[in-house]
């Protein structure tokens, strides 16, 4: 009973360390998705609707290039310094989307796109990484760890309700407008993070440095499956994610519906991990492959369906298959440390592909080819399901040790 007491103890008082962290996080969940997804309906209003998908293909791609550097300085300068300085680079790229945009300058606008997926690389990998400090660590169940994202749901509704107003006081559009609210808040999130702490590791040196080579690591049964379920998942939603807004802009929808379609998609995403967690741990990994992908393929399936309704239902299943397939596949690759970072470069490799050609797609053979495609692809985490077979009831013993990072 003591014990139980004092790890409760212990995850609160961890969770109070962390919250300036969970709260830079929650906003800047919001200003990346809000730019991310308005980006497609810019680029259609500077007249390049053939590269609709095109910001969201930098903003992957810069991710994924950037992540090590930021990496490098937050080893050398630590993880506070290295998370202000994304979110400050954030600051930065957001302004000039937001300048080159007003001024129908679409290499500034993509620049500016580029300059905010730099600053993506290294926040949500070092948050996943110091959640480990928190109350699911301790034993005690969800807590703020499993829900800072989805603080990015009144974020993102709330900025977009007020971006129209703001958008008419600067002579723009509301889109344009919302890459600036997305700089504000990236500012507050730099803000935020001089009021945290980074906790200390509490794993020798020799065990966070242990390795095992890359190719052993992906010979383990399921890693291989769980990194294509991963990255499958992670193409498909952000594809998804990035041009279904266009859809809705070409059907007359107004703003209102538009944040309606982000935070019912932020919801689907972050706001029932509390649930998705204990079924995958209850019913095994392939059930999360399973339902993950067949709500995937429901959600690109609905998009088809006319009106804001529709689109609503598509986002939220999109966002909540989304997660039950990285609950599956992250849990198992929590054991294999090395198979991470190469899973998180084919997610940002399926994401910029998926929106770059998404795009084109639409461009030429309209957005109905793009849903069809979507679902066909939806169903390969069917095959880290079968793959799993019956490992699929909880995580398997790993060679590697639990604490590397």
């Amino acid at each position: 009973m003591t014990e139980t007491a004092s790890a409760r103890s212990l995850a609160r008082s961890a969770v109070g360390r962390l919250f300036p962290l969970y709260g830079a996080q929650a906003l800047a969940t919001g200003a990346t998705t809000v730019s991310t997804i308005l980006a497609s309906v810019i680029m259609s209003g500077l007249g390049r609707e053939d590269l609709s998908g095109l910001p969201a293909t930098l903003i992957s791609a810069a991710a994924a290039l950037s992540a090590g550097l930021f990496g490098a300085l937050m080893l050398s300068r630590g993880r506070r310094f290295g998370l202000t300085a994304a979110f400050a680079l954030g600051v930065s790229g957001a302004l000039t989307g937001f300048l080159g945009a007003r001024a129908g300058l679409v290499p500034v606008f993509l620049m500016g796109a580029a300059l905010m997926g730099a600053a993506q690389g290294l926040p949500a990998g070092t948050v996943r990484r110091c959640r480990m400090c928190g109350p699911r660590a301790a034993g005690v169940g969800p807590g703020p760890a499993d829900a800072d994202e989805c603080g990015g749901v009144p974020a993102d509704h709330g900025c977009l309700f007020g971006v129209e107003q703001l958008g008419v006081r600067l002579g723009t559009s509301a889109e344009i407008a919302g890459w600036l609210v997305a700089a504000a808040l990236l500012g507050v999130a730099a803000a935020l993070m001089r009021a945290w702490t980074p906790p200390a590791s509490q794993e020798p040196a020799a065990v966070r440095t242990a390795r095992p080579p890359l190719r052993k690591t992906f010979s383990i049964a399921g890693v291989r499956s769980a990194a294509l379920g991963l990255a499958t998942a992670q193409g498909v939603m952000v594809t998804l994610m990035s041009l279904t807004p266009l859809r809705a802009h070409h059907a007359g929808v107004d703003h209102a519906g538009v944040a309606g379609l982000i935070s019912a998609h932020i919801a689907g995403m972050f706001g029932f991990g509390w649930l998705t967690g204990p079924l995958v741990d209850r019913l095994g990994m392939r059930f999360g492959y399973t339902s993950g992908a067949v709500l995937l393929v429901a959600a690109a399936l609905s998009a088809l369906g006319p009106g804001t309704p529709w689109l609503g239902a598509s986002m939220f299943l999109l966002g909540l298959g989304w997660n039950l397939v990285f609950v599956s596949g992250s849990r198992f690759l929590t054991r294999y440390p090395a198979a991470q970072g190469v899973t998180d470069s084919l997610g940002y490799v399926a994401s910029g592909t998926g929106t770059l050609l998404g795009g084109l797609l639409i461009a030429r053979a309209g957005f109905p080819a793009l849903a069809l495609t979507c679902a066909a692809l939806s169903l390969l985490p069917l095959l880290s399901a079968w793959r799993a077979g019956k490992r699929s009831t909880g995580v398997p013993p790993s060679p590697e040790p639990s604490g590397a990072v």
